[in-house]
This record gives C-alpha cells, sequence and structure tokens, in this order.
C-alpha cells in the first residue's frame, strides 16, 4: 500500500504509459519537458530527465536537487550527474539494457537529438509524439484537488485585490497589487504574468500592463491565475469604473451570454469545436463576429495551456471526463476596450462542473 494519493496516481500514470509504449516498438520513453518529468514522477526538481516504461523508472538530476529526489520519487531509481546529462542517460541506458528509446519531438530539438545519437550508439531512437501531453488531458484525482487549491487561491488574492482598487493607479501596479495580494493567499507564483488592461488597452488580447492609468468611467480587463503545487488556474473579469457605457453594456452582455452558452456546451463527448461554435454563434449574432479573435479556450493543469484546443479550426478533439478548460470568449474593440470572461470548467461523465466562481453579473462589477 503506497505512502500518499500523489504516490499512487504516480503508479497510475506510469502504469498507463507502459500500455501505451505497448503499442509502440520502443521499451522505454526519455521524457524531458519539465512539465512532463513532474506529472510522471512527482519530482519538482529542475533541469531534470526521465525514463520511463521498462522496468522501474529512473530520474537523472543533479546536486542540488539530492534531498528532493530522494523524498519525492521513492519508486523511481536515481542518477545524481556530474557530468553531462547525456552521459548519465548512457549509463541508464546500459543498465537498462535498453536498445529502443523512444523521444517526443515536441519537447527534443533537433540539436539535442543530434547530440543523443551521438552518445547513444547502438540505441535505436524513435518519434513518438505527445504520449504524456494525451495522459495529462485527463486529470486524475490528485490533480484535481491541487487544481482546486490554485482556484481557492487566486480567488482570495482576487477579493482583496479589488478591494484596494483605486483611481489613479497605473496597469503595472495593479497587476503588481494583484501578484502580492495571490502570494499572500497561498500562491507559489502568478500561474502567468498578469495581464492587466485599462480601456484601449484590454482590446489586445495579450496586453503588458503598461503606464496607463484607470480613471472613472474606463474598463479595466485582468486576466490572472496561480500557481500552487505544481498545477494553475487561469480567470479573466472586467471590471467598470463607476458608470457602464452603453455600448460597453451591450458588448459585456454579449460576452456574458456567450461565455453561457459555451459553458452549457461542454460535456463528455462533445467536440471542442462544437463547444466554440456554441459560444462564437452568440457574438456572431450580435454583429461582432470579427471582433472575436481568438479561440474559445484551452485545457489546463501543469501548465498554462495543455490539450484540448477549443478552436473554431486546429486539431479536433473530442472532451473527456477529466479534462479542464478554460471557456473565455471575448469582443475586443481597437483602440476603445475590450471584454473578456473566463473560467475553469470541469468535464464530469455527466456533463460539467464551473470551477471558478469570482463575480461576474453586471451588479457587481462595478467599481
Amino acid at each position: 500500500m503506497s505512502q500518499s494519493p500523489l504516490r499512487d496516481a504516480v503508479a497510475a500514470r506510469n502504469a498507463r504509459l507502459r500500455k501505451a509504449l505497448a503499442d509502440t516498438s520502443a521499451q522505454a520513453l526519455l521524457v524531458t519537458a519539465p512539465a512532463d518529468v513532474g506529472y510522471m514522477s512527482g519530482f519538482t526538481g529542475e533541469d531534470s530527465w526521465l525514463v520511463v516504461g521498462k522496468g522501474r523508472g529512473w530520474v537523472l538530476t543533479d546536486g542540488r536537487f539530492a534531498e528532493e529526489v530522494e523524498r519525492e520519487c521513492p519508486d523511481f531509481s536515481s542518477t545524481i550527474r556530474k557530468g553531462p546529462m547525456i552521459e548519465a542517460l548512457a549509463k541508464v541506458v546500459r543498465r537498462k539494457r535498453l536498445s529502443c528509446l523512444a523521444y517526443d519531438p515536441g519537447h527534443v530539438s533537433v540539436a539535442l537529438l543530434s547530440r543523443l545519437r551521438r552518445g547513444l550508439k547502438g540505441v535505436r531512437l524513435v518519434k513518438q509524439e505527445g504520449l504524456v501531453t494525451r495522459l495529462r488531458a485527463r486529470k486524475d484525482k490528485v490533480e484535481l484537488r491541487a487544481i482546486r487549491r490554485a482556484v481557492r487561491v487566486a480567488e482570495e488574492g482576487w477579493q482583496a485585490f479589488r478591494k484596494g482598487i483605486r483611481l489613479g493607479m497605473t496597469e503595472q501596479q495593479l497587476a503588481a497589487d494583484l501578484d502580492y495580494q495571490m502570494r499572500l493567499a497561498g500562491a507559489d507564483a502568478p500561474a502567468f504574468r498578469t495581464i492587466v488592461g485599462v480601456d484601449g488597452t484590454a482590446a489586445r488580447p495579450h496586453a503588458l500592463p503598461g503606464r496607463r492609468r484607470l480613471k472613472r468611467g474606463a474598463v479595466l480587463l485582468v486576466d490572472f491565475g496561480a500557481r500552487v503545487g505544481g498545477y494553475v488556474c487561469d480567470l479573466t473579469r472586467v471590471l467598470f469604473a463607476g458608470r457602464i457605457p452603453p455600448r460597453a453594456r451591450r458588448v459585456y452582455e454579449t460576452v456574458h451570454a456567450a461565455q453561457a452558452a459555451g459553458i452549457a456546451a461542454v460535456g463528455p463527448g462533445v467536440k471542442t469545436s462544437d463547444v466554440d461554435a456554441a459560444a462564437r454563434a452568440v457574438i456572431e449574432e450580435a454583429g461582432f463576429a470579427r471582433k472575436f479573435r481568438h479561440g474559445l479556450g484551452h485545457g489546463l493543469g501543469r501548465e498554462v495551456h495543455e490539450e484540448p484546443r477549443l478552436g473554431p479550426s486546429g486539431p479536433k478533439s473530442t472532451l473527456e471526463p477529466g479534462m479542464v478548460v478554460t471557456i473565455e470568449p471575448g469582443i475586443y474593440l481597437k483602440g476603445r476596450l475590450g471584454v473578456r470572461l473566463e473560467d475553469d470548467v470541469l468535464v464530469t461523465e455527466t456533463g460539467r462542473k464551473v470551477l471558478t466562481h469570482v463575480e461576474k453579473d453586471l451588479e457587481s462589477i462595478i467599481l
């Protein structure tokens, strides 16, 4: 019997990966992406690789993380390297008697692949794209608890941040204060660089906070999230500094209705493009089709942007229970204002559950 829910979850993840590898010619998979290494092993160190598949999993790291690997990876062998990573990997490959090793071309550059071929002579290297990425799309119970913790921290930080908003503050000051409040609430870090946009800045979906000041009558868009225990959340809210102008009200109400339609469309077996279409139809009907310039959302977990992707084009996929996705329609009027609303939604066996609960009705968004 394992000692922790995380240990159980890691064992189950590795069992799923071994099953996926059984359908390939590879005996094991080289994992190099930090988020994938942490997912497959529970390891929190940096600059480390993992070999998983045949036999016992193996973590390759350096002396900075000797204590972490011993404590966090009790079911894995480990190598504390003193020289180049590939030399350490070659020793592991020989010890495990591997003749065929898979790698993910999405995380292994051409230069690294060349070095691997030189350092692992006699070992066949085969492409296996997205093996861990596909596993990560469906969250287990341990991951869902972590995401919910991140949500609680972000929302607690938001409530404190909102109380401190004052006219005259710059976008940079507002972003810094929200980051600070999330840290006070327990965040390890912001999930990403916090986006704060006033008026015209908000019309650029991923604008960096600048020196524009919050004035009476302004629109304030805030896209934020917290990272807690290796997992993240992602929310966007819009506030109005005083009376809401008629055009801004119409834009907000349209986005609010579009988001509701998108959330209602989420469910197991639903095509991601159909979820996007449900929200996009509301915006198109209101006459803002060309003002919604991005996909409806994305998966999240260890990273802010994971599979699946919800958009009108690109890879087609189907929602499955355990996936957590963002629903974030937006309308952007160049030089004037931007409105985007974003919530995190869990796909359940029978439908959906919204994990984020920051107020967004018209009565609650006026400063």
